[in-house]
């Protein structure tokens, strides 16, 4: 979940918010929860990135995806094994 988690916040802009430990999460949480100023700002960075960002990008998503399953059709179709497949952006 940790990794995941760093990797939506870096996907956003936001690596600053990635803490390595646990107390580091902690010293984050309490700053923001102690700064409404600071979470606000965060907040609206946020929204913000949200209509630029791929993440949020679902109509992509959707295609990388049907991509993906068109890929794994073809490789059946041949009777490939399963195996990596690497989807062109």
């Amino acid at each position: 979940m940790q990794r995941a988690s760093a990797s939506l916040l870096r996907a956003v802009g936001l690596p600053e918010r990635v803490a390595a430990t646990r107390d580091e999460f902690e010293a984050k949480a309490l700053e923001l929860a102690s700064n409404p100023a600071k979470m606000a700002a965060i907040r609206d960075s946020l929204s913000r990135r949200r209509l630029t960002s791929p993440l949020f990008d679902t109509a992509m998503f959707a295609r990388h995806l049907e991509k993906t399953y068109e890929l794994m059709h073809a490789r059946a179709m041949i009777g490939a094994v399963p195996d990596h497949i690497v989807v062109p952006a």
